[in-house]
């Protein structure tokens, strides 16, 4: 019988663990809850009406059609088997020899999961068409108010998390109310929009070198958008925020709250820890050695956002995509030298850099050798994206609405769709 690989989650991770395991002489099934691997980076554009969400999607099984080993199976994973090696689904049982857990990770509210309904956050196709059915909404509840304050409380889009999403998330909406929607309301001015960016830490894109995250807020604030750091938010509900800044409480009145503060690990990490008895991190990420395999079972691996790994400077990975592809990719290569019985290499993670966008011709960029900002880091977030976006034709697809949209200044993608 062939050695069988199951892999949960379609993400990068997974993906990168699939199509590494292309040609091993294994028998593998990837399970995802979603018909298809979505690229997360660029989900803000889908949020902004840049892009269609189609174009930043590609189905798992044309992406891994030239996998003649793979199977992909359709289901929600409700438990884990350890000791009989067994993957629960919803309506069968998924037998393993080596289980790839890759499930990601969902919007993380501290504790306050009742402000979801009034501050959605940005992780799936879904989030990113409620979000933009609401800042459309926002707009044309603007156009028909005649209360001054009223009016300005729909003008008014809080943003809270200074990291790369909410920092890309406020550009766009800066474009949006400057450039996209000048000439197409007859009673607002929606340049007038208020864009503020909340940050509970002393800086924005506090991952980066600070001059780096002065050179984003500069870029802000010519889009329009206003930085708040040292804010914490302490009340959201359908009328605004309310945040602690300086020891004085500050209620805000807005229409749409959007959410980018933080993440939380897939559930399926917290069942794996109670089947294998381990305590998960602080962040709730499931702590693996250092071949990414679970302490006592070396047959299961946690990789992307649900793995804590700290072998290197004593400090977890960040959760981002280039980790997520590299510890695939590993995952795959460990396989198969186990399979031929060869000595495997702990884990290394190579950080290659990184970008953030801010708008039009302009983004942050740091590859610890070298570190810029303005159009050429533009241009370097541009390529990457477009190189590491998966399918050849969503590559062109995005690249030609890209470059659309760069000399129109047009978003073809504005569309309420909410029900």
């Amino acid at each position: 019988m062939s050695h069988r690989v199951v892999i949960v989650g379609g993400g990068f991770g997974g993906l990168y663990a699939a199509k590494g395991l292309r040609r091993a002489p294994v028998e593998l099934t990837l399970v995802d809850r979603r018909n298809y691997h979505l690229f997360q980076p660029l989900l803000y554009q889908v949020a902004t009406g840049a892009l269609s969400p189609g174009e930043i999607a590609s189905p798992l099984r044309h992406v891994l059609s030239g996998n003649p080993n793979t199977s992909v199976w359709l289901a929600e994973v409700t438990d884990i088997d350890v000791d009989g090696r067994k993957l629960v689904l919803r309506e069968h049982k998924l037998p393993y020899d080596t289980l790839v857990l890759a499930a990601g990770a969902g919007n993380h509210y501290f504790g306050h999961d009742q402000w979801q309904p009034d501050a959605p956050g940005l992780k799936s196709i879904e989030d990113a068409t409620e979000i933009r059915s609401r800042i459309l909404r926002a707009f044309e509840a603007a156009e028909m108010e005649t209360d001054p304050d009223a009016r300005r409380a729909c003008l008014t889009f809080v943003l809270i998390g200074g990291g790369p999403t909410g920092v890309e998330l406020a550009g766009a909406l800066g474009e949006i109310a400057n450039d996209t929607l000048r000439h197409d309301f007859r009673h607002i001015n929606p340049a007038e929009a208020h864009i503020l960016l909340l940050e509970g830490g002393d800086r924005i894109l506090s991952a980066f070198p600070p001059q780096l995250s002065e050179a984003a807020e500069r870029s802000l604030i010519r889009l329009g958008v206003r930085t708040r750091t040292k804010a914490l938010v302490t009340g959201i509900d359908a009328d605004g925020v309310t945040i602690l800044c300086d020891g004085a409480t500050q209620r805000i009145p807005a229409r749409t709250v959007l959410w980018a503060a933080g993440v939380a690990p897939s559930p399926l990490g917290a069942i794996l820890c109670r089947r294998i008895g381990a305590q998960p991190d602080r962040a709730g990420r499931v702590i693996v050695e250092p071949d990414l395999s679970v302490p006592g079972h070396p047959e299961i691996f946690v990789i992307g956002d649900m793995a804590s790994v700290t072998h290197q400077d004593g400090k977890p990975l960040p959760g981002v995509a280039p980790v997520a592809m590299q510890q695939g990719r590993y995952v795959a290569r460990l396989i198969g030298k186990r399979l031929r019985h060869e000595p495997v290499e702990p884990f290394h993670y190579w950080n290659k850099g990184n970008l953030a966008t801010i708008g039009r011709r302009s983004a942050v960029a740091d590859f610890g050798f070298i570190r810029f900002s303005g159009p050429l880091a533009w241009l370097a977030w541009l390529f990457v994206h477009l190189m590491y976006l998966v399918g050849f034709e969503n590559r062109v697809l995005v690249l030609i609405k890209w470059t659309y949209n760069y000399i129109t200044r047009n978003r073809g993608a504005r569309l309420i769709t909410r029900r």
